[in-house]
């Protein structure tokens, strides 16, 4: 009987005290389950700090990388630099294609605005800028060699403008010229001389429309400086620069006195109402001079090989000039631009002298 109740006190005992160490157990504490939560969250954020490290260290391999590439072909771009004439190699590019091909980035940005063209495409590298500089120049220039420079109102137009940062030198020179007013040894034509004396007339309307001229260049010349600067400025010099050019062929018909008979007369009436400003009549000389007063289509003095019954109507002053040829064109329009100065500085007493 006592030994049953010491078996059953030791039962007893080991069902009230603390379970055995691995012993397993149907729930858990909170204190353990925040504890292992705890443990998981340090574990995920570790693995985290791990991913973020290995990322920054592949980025600062590839930046070294792109570095190195990069020092490499400054190395190269060096090294493919102009050598001395001696050691110059034979199959090297021209020396204007490689000096173009040097230029550095602000001067390449500055000649691709010049010329209107973006100084930047998408993923365009420096070397890849001026290649594209140097092309556009060399279209430029195969355009300019096929054309034979006959855009000469662009041609002008740069004149104008390399000039405008020398205008300080060019009024010191002007200034050394003296300036002769209009009337001070002008001779106004006479239009009698066309029947009486037509050699007279030569060197009358050769100074009086070189006179004219020279008023015009100075007139452009004496304008403020702001003015010089703005595109309308600009135009109006280059205008005057292109028809001075225009106007050298006629000067040479008149120093070689061979300008014909009927545009003798026509160029005389202009210069002689433009003397005695009456504009309106100038003009009228200049229309009869340009397009003809013929009732044809274009100004023609042979219709045929046989006579017609309308041949004695068709007279040498009712040709069109202006559609002879270019060169004819070209002075008889700048005849006009000198009418039109002149109508503008010396303007007439006569408001219904003016040309419309």
């Amino acid at each position: 009987m006592d030994a049953l109740k010491a078996e059953i006190a030791n039962k007893r005992k080991a069902l009230d005290g603390p379970p055995a160490a691995g012993r397993p157990t149907k729930y858990m504490r909170r204190g353990d389950i925040e504890r292992l939560k705890e443990e998981q969250e340090r574990k995920d954020k570790e693995e985290k700090e791990a991913k973020q490290r290995e990322e920054r260290e592949r980025k600062e391999r590839e930046e070294a990388e792109k570095a190195t590439r990069r020092a490499k072909a400054r190395r190269h771009s060096s090294s493919m630099s102009p050598r001395p004439d001696g050691l110059r190699d034979t199959a090297s590019p021209e020396p204007s294609s490689q000096t173009s091909f040097n230029i550095s980035n602000e001067e390449a940005v500055r000649r691709l605005r010049a010329k209107g063209q973006p100084i930047c495409l998408f993923g365009e590298s420096d070397k890849d800028r001026r290649l594209r500089l140097r092309a556009l120049e060399l279209i430029e220039e195969k355009e300019h060699e096929r054309h034979g420079g006959q855009n000469d109102f662009k041609k002008a137009l740069e004149d104008v403008e390399s000039r405008v940062h020398k205008e300080e030198d060019v009024e010191k020179a002007r200034k050394k010229e003296g300036k002769e007013s209009r009337d001070n040894g002008t001779e106004i034509l006479d239009l009698e001389l066309v029947k009486t004396d037509p050699d007279k007339l030569y060197p009358i309307i050769y100074y009086a429309l070189k006179r004219t001229l020279k008023e015009w260049e100075e007139w452009m010349d004496n304008r403020p400086e702001s003015v010089k600067r703005t595109t309308q400025g600009k135009l109006a010099a280059a205008t005057q620069r292109q028809s001075a050019e225009y106007l050298k062929p006629l000067f040479k018909l008149l120093r070689s006195r061979s300008l014909p008979p009927d545009m003798l007369l026509r160029v005389s009436e202009i210069v002689h109402y433009m003397q005695k400003r009456q504009y309106q009549k100038a003009n009228d000389s200049y229309l009869r001079l340009s397009i003809g007063n013929a009732p044809w289509p274009i100004g023609v003095t042979m219709v045929g090989i046989h006579e017609r019954s309308a041949r004695e109507k068709i007279s040498a002053d009712q040709v069109a000039h202006v559609l002879n040829d270019e060169v004819s064109r070209k002075y008889i329009q700048s005849l006009k631009r000198l009418l039109t100065f002149s109508q503008t500085k010396y303007p007439p007493d006569d408001v219904t002298q003016l040309m419309g």
